[in-house]
């Protein structure tokens, strides 16, 4: 059971929960308020399908080290609503984002926002308020119509790796999701690119020349690898030997690349980089958890316990590659604790996993999560041992009895957020 978050009961009573894409309605209310997204300093907005939060989260790290103050907006939340709002390093308060929120509900054209929206709102008029040497913004779930690019002017636009997720929205192929990835690129604002697919680099090319806006691209113009037990990373005109990233995962190496490459756009010092990279911090991506009820269930076991909210099979694999390094190093019988919601690609998911040769137990969450029956029979389809459970306390019960000695909860941000929200010492701050 999740904690009472009163800012996401607030939402639910004022703002419409629909996923209703168009910038008209955020450039109204924008407007009623003074255009706030065009006075927040220097801004760096951030897209794509995977790996946004973590290069958030280490070019945040980088920044804070560099001595910098930093806001920033991110999505989703995982147990609290203010986790989307960081205010000069430090996460917005209940009673501020309240405040804020009902400001925008009382307006003619706040009051037709989506909840989305409305706390996009409210992020840019808290930064307004308080302002910072750097603005991070994650987009949403697309770019071009999404709330956050009524930012005219970002000094960046950092696209990182774009793959199948939320075609319902986006569209069914890969080129019809990057063109709105790709529509955060502004004319005369540099474009730092992961490395990427040929379609949908085309599509980001396109929109480049078309924008008028320069590109840096990994692979082309830096790259980034792991070496020694730590990462590389190299451009035209520099080689830095760097730390391991703090975030777990052979992918998160090209995640901090990324971050790095913006960085060193944004000409803050190599010290700061490599304090950033090392201590970055982001929960539910490949995180370890020793506190919590979960976390004393695999203790007392003698079992590691890792959450990851990874959705999609492009997620799927990145989970996949840091189990296998992580098996290969030591090898513990390993066991998935899987819940998703009913319209990803649950399929996809499971075939990336499907050479862990760890077994499933599937599990349900509030909200529209897929039906735990039907999750373990594609499990099942796709060459994995599944089973079905009540709760994520009965499934890791049942698994470490069976002596397993690796769990990772995973398939959702949604479940994430159940299992952070257990226990005020996993909360996220």
């Amino acid at each position: 059971m999740r904690p009472v978050d009163p800012v996401a009961d607030a939402i639910a009573r004022m703002f419409s929960g629909e996923i209703s894409p168009g910038l008209e309605r955020m450039k109204a209310a924008c407007h009623a308020f003074g255009d706030p997204q065009d006075r927040l300093g220097p801004v760096v907005h951030v897209a794509g399908t995977n790996g946004k939060g973590s290069v958030v989260a280490v070019l945040g790290a980088i920044a804070r080290q560099a001595g910098l103050k930093v806001n920033g907006f991110t999505s989703p939340h995982l147990v609290f609503t203010r986790e989307s709002i960081r205010v000069r390093n430090a996460l917005i308060g209940d009673v501020e984002l309240l405040d804020l929120l009902n400001a925008v509900a009382v307006t003619e054209a706040g009051s037709r926002l989506t909840a989305f929206e409305a706390l996009t709102l409210a992020a840019f008029l808290a930064f307004r308020d308080h302002p910072a040497d750097l603005t991070l913004i994650e987009a949403g779930m697309g770019g071009s119509e999404d709330s956050t690019n009524v930012i005219a002017r970002p000094l960046l636009s950092v696209i990182t790796p774009i793959a199948m997720d939320h075609h319902h929205v986006l569209g069914a192929s890969l080129e019809a999701i990057a063109a709105h990835k790709a529509g955060i690129l502004k004319a005369g604002a540099r474009g730092i690119v992961a490395r990427q697919s040929e379609a949908a680099m085309a599509v980001i090319e396109a929109r480049a020349a078309e924008a008028r806006a320069p590109l840096t691209v990994m692979g082309v113009d830096f790259d980034v690898w792991d070496e020694r037990g730590g990462m590389v990373f190299q451009d035209q005109a520099q080689f830095f030997d760097l730390p391991a990233p703090g975030l777990k995962g052979p992918h998160q190496v090209a995640n901090a690349g990324l971050a790095v490459a913006v960085a060193l756009e944004l000409d803050l010092p190599a010290e700061a980089i490599a304090a950033g990279v090392a201590g970055a911090t982001w929960p539910a991506r490949m995180q370890r958890l020793s506190a919590g009820p979960y976390g004393e269930m695999a203790r007392e076991a003698q079992a590691e316990l890792w959450l990851d909210g990874g959705h999609n099979p492009h997620a799927g694999r990145a989970l996949a590659e840091a189990l296998a390094e992580r098996q290969r190093k030591a090898p513990r019988p390993l066991a998935l604790i899987v819940g998703m919601l009913a319209n990803k690609d649950h399929g996809g998911f499971f075939e990336a996993l499907k050479g862990s040769e760890a077994h499933v137990f599937t599990v349900g969450f509030e909200g529209s999560a897929a039906d735990p029956s039907a999750l373990a029979a594609v499990a099942r389809g796709h060459g994995l041992g599944a089973q079905n459970s009540s709760s994520v306390e009965a499934a890791l019960s049942r698994a470490l009895r069976l002596g397993a000695g690796r769990v990772v909860i995973c398939g959702s941000l949604y479940l994430a957020g159940e299992v952070l929200g257990a226990s005020e010492e996993t909360w996220p701050s």
